[in-house]
């Protein structure tokens, strides 16, 4: 049974579950590319441009359609652009308007900063309404036994597309340009694009179906538990992730380093540690997996707290603790997500999967724009020790709140 009471088909071919996982695979890509162009490549291009750092820090804004989509993904789960394409309908208007933006940027160049945070703003809002969609699809199409993979599959997208989005448009822009960076980018979001038009929808929902909101998830007792989950879970993340690049510097790591453990260390762990959470969360159920990822993300918070306040030597340490905490945060992403597949209704999978993702992004986000004032204001010793306390009391909380005899049902 779903969480909805709807009695799930037949298992699919193997065929099928393959050519699922490709579809899922392209369609977080499409998503991935654009991000990681905005997010990673943008802001360093600017400023080599000469635009000053309070400039781009108005980029920031573009984050908040990612944290506020769960307003409108009711929408999404109800309307349907085309006839026989719902969910896909969504995938082809929005990618359309995603590629268009990207090339709108083109006549802008670099130092248009009013301009590229109108395009900008506007390209996060049609790829928040895509993730929507997709995050629909992929709960109405994974069934329980694959939506740990479903979910690792998203994980080393992702790190693809910081490798795509982020780091192949800046090595494009050293040497062939703005516009030759832009029209590649353009020209790898087509390529996703295809998999719309793969994938295999039902029919419209009869009219007695209920009517997606945001207050019907509410009224579901078994999915307000798994809200505070991701009110919780993630608390402690922000204050060390915002303050691990500034703290690497100041304990005299060269950029270099810094750049190898945020890049291609991310794309490493994305794509191992996505894989090594798949098969702990079929093994071992949700609860128990983020049980052992919390002790393991303390343990590492705790390393940091150590080295800040001169009790560990060396950058050795503080490498492998940076390294391993990356690893650590792509685990902990599929084992949440499986937990939030599993409690979305069929009713409104995007609706419920979104608000769950959006809660745990947003305490995410708030640590972070903290961290730094409180790294001000009482040190990095304290506020490394205060996210070791906080990760600790989350993961008891979770563990607590879920139930290791109920992992197996949540995943």
């Amino acid at each position: 049974m779903s969480a909805a009471g709807t009695v799930l088909a037949p298992p699919p071919a193997r065929g099928e579950r393959l050519s699922l996982f490709a579809v899922l695979a392209a369609l977080y890509m499409a998503q991935a590319i654009p991000s990681y162009l905005i997010a990673a490549a943008l802001p360093p291009i600017m400023r080599e441009a000469g635009i000053s750092r309070a400039a781009i820090g108005y980029l920031s804004l573009l984050f908040l359609p990612l944290v506020l989509k769960f307003l409108w993904a009711p929408l999404i789960d109800r309307v349907r652009p085309f006839a026989r394409a719902h969910r896909a309908g969504w995938v082809i208007v929005t990618q359309v308007g995603v590629i268009g933006c990207i090339l709108a940027m083109l006549p802008l160049g670099p130092t248009n900063v009013p301009g590229i945070i109108g395009v900008g703003f506007l390209a996060s809002l049609l790829i928040s309404t895509q993730d929507i969609a997709t995050d629909g699809y992929a709960v109405k199409r994974l069934r329980p036994e694959d939506r740990a993979v479903g979910n690792a599959i998203q994980g080393g997208s992702v790190a693809l597309g910081v490798v795509v989005g982020g780091t192949l448009s800046l090595v494009l822009y050293h040497h062939v340009g703005w516009a030759g960076m832009l029209l590649t980018a353009a020209a790898f979001s087509l390529a996703p694009l295809a998999a719309a038009f793969f994938m295999r929808e039902g029919e419209p929902a009869p009219a007695a179906a209920p009517r997606p909101s945001i207050r019907a998830f509410l009224r579901r007792p078994e999915v307000r538990t798994i809200l505070w989950v991701a009110l919780t879970y993630r608390v402690s993340e922000g204050l060390v992730k915002a303050m691990e690049g500034p703290y690497l510097v100041d304990a005299g790591v060269p950029l270099d380093r810094i750049g190898y453990l945020s890049g291609v260390s991310a794309m490493t762990a994305g794509l191992a540690g996505s894989g090594i959470a798949a098969l702990l969360v079929r093994r071992y159920g949700t609860a128990a997996t983020l049980g052992l990822l919390g002790a393991l993300r303390t343990l590492c918070f705790a390393l940091f707290t150590a080295h800040a306040l001169g009790l560990v030597l060396g950058l050795w340490p503080l490498f492998g603790a940076a390294g391993f905490q990356t690893l650590i945060r792509y685990m902990e992403i599929v084992a949440l997500y499986s937990l939030f597949m599993a409690v979305s209704s069929t009713d409104q999978p995007g609706t419920d999967f979104t608000i769950l993702a959006c809660a745990q992004l947003v305490v995410y986000l708030v640590g972070s724009l903290v961290s730094g004032k409180l790294a001000d204001l009482l040190g990095y010793g304290a506020l490394f020790g205060l996210a070791t306390l906080l990760s600790g009391l989350a993961t008891l909380a979770t563990v607590r709140m879920l139930g290791v005899g109920r992992a197996g049902q949540a995943a």
